[in-house]
């Protein structure tokens, strides 16, 4: 039965490395995928060069037509239309779709979302579920509509958060399990062996795109919170702190810190940088955190040891 899911006219839609993992998935198990739709290449890095998408990159490998629409107008609809695809498969895409070209598959557009919809509709799922101390997530297959993350279910699978996993570990395991999971809902759709289901929207949650300034660290929050916050934004845009050196308010990143377990008798003030068990410590609105490696702009990363070597008067400060 599968042979006959594998003949769709199967159109990809994704731009992350999530979206290459299951896009590998797919390539593997020999789908008909007849095109690729990825974000545009990107200028990165200082000398501004263009960079492809994790997607186009295999697209490209495996000989499969790529494109790169700025938006879906009427021209790009008819572009796609005219492929006559069975199935629309979307995952960390990026951009969201008409209803015209969710309409135009037999067999609809799905897509993978890496939560237990409906909690964390949106384009941050695996951050934020860092971020709030989940301690459990999944993945979620849906026949899409013209609403984000809102259509009816047709899979969907849990995974245990470890406590110290970052944003780049859940997200590769996330992958891993969707792409299982699409493979398996894919032919049982195309079957008519799964009812969707409908969310429930009165359980829904919410989550923004990050930007830049999410990573900023407030000290007044308790220390597993900002462990949370470093480990959901490790890759990017990681966390960062300023330190009033002089008249200087330097922007410190911490690239590697610890969640501090020892209870601490002293008294010292929200933010404030001290040695505790030849370990540097900072003080939160509850607990204490680690820094073990920190970058100043424009520097290099540095141990805290080579920090505090060549800035002394790093101890005692008190971050803000």
């Amino acid at each position: 039965m599968q042979n006959k899911s594998i003949k769709l006219r199967v159109i990809f839609m994704g731009t992350s490395s999530f979206a290459q993992t299951i896009f590998n998935a797919l390539v593997a198990k020999k789908y008909n995928i007849i095109s690729v739709y990825t974000q545009a290449d990107k200028k990165v890095g200082r000398d501004q060069k263009l960079q492809k998408t994790a997607v186009k990159i295999t697209a490209e490998k495996n000989k499969i037509p790529v494109f790169s629409p700025l938006k879906f107008d009427e021209n790009e609809i008819l572009k796609l239309k005219n492929q006559k695809p069975d199935l629309i498969i979307v995952a960390a895409y990026g951009k969201i779709l008409p209803q015209a070209i969710l309409d135009l598959p037999g067999f609809g557009a799905i897509n993978t979302h890496a939560s237990l919809l409906p909690r964390y509709r949106g384009p941050s799922p695996i951050q934020n579920s860092i971020l709030d101390g989940e301690v459990e997530t999944g993945s979620t297959i849906i026949l899409m509509d013209a609403a984000i993350d809102t259509g009816e279910i047709l899979n969907q699978k849990k995974i245990v958060i470890n406590p110290d996993e970052t944003s780049i570990e859940l997200s590769q395991k996330l992958a891993d399990l969707s792409s299982r999971l699409l493979l398996e809902t894919i032919p049982l759709w195309v079957e008519r062996k799964i009812t969707p289901k409908p969310q429930e929207d009165e359980l829904a949650s919410f989550c923004q795109l990050i930007e830049r300034i999410d990573g900023k660290i407030i000290w007044l929050n308790e220390a597993k919170s900002i462990y949370n916050q470093y480990r959901a934004f490790f890759s990017w845009p990681g966390v960062f702190t300023y330190w009033q050196r002089n008249d200087l308010n330097l922007r410190i990143k911490i690239n590697k810190l610890s969640l501090g377990k020892t209870p601490i008798s002293d008294k010292h003030s929200v933010g404030e940088v001290f040695n505790l068990n030849e370990k540097v410590a900072v003080q939160t609105g509850m607990g204490i955190i680690f820094l073990e490696e920190v970058q100043m702009e424009g520097k290099n990363n540095l141990t805290i040891k080579e920090f505090i070597n060549g800035n002394p008067s790093f101890i005692g400060s008190v971050l803000k």
